[in-house]
C-alpha cells in the first residue's frame, strides 16, 4: 500500500482526475482518495514512482509518503 500527499486537490473533479490517473497507471489498483486530507492511499503492485509520474502527468504532483 502506498500513500501520496497531493496538495493541489481542491474539489470533486480533482478527486476523479487523480483516481483516473492512478487507474490508468495500474488498472488493478485500489485507490482511496481523500479530498479533506489531500491524500491518496493506493493498493497496487506497480512501482510507486510509476503512479507518482502518472499523477504528475495528470497535473497533480504528489509526494510519496509511505509504502
Amino acid at each position: 500500500m502506498y500513500e501520496y500527499e497531493i496538495p493541489d486537490m481542491s474539489c470533486g473533479h480533482c478527486v476523479a482526475t487523480v483516481t483516473k490517473a492512478i487507474q490508468q497507471a495500474d488498472p488493478a489498483a485500489i485507490a482511496n482518495v481523500d479530498l479533506i486530507k489531500r491524500t491518496a492511499t493506493v493498493t497496487s503492485t506497480v512501482d510507486p514512482n510509476t503512479i507518482g509520474a502518472a499523477l504528475e502527468e495528470a497535473g497533480y504532483p504528489a509526494t510519496f509518503k509511505a509504502a
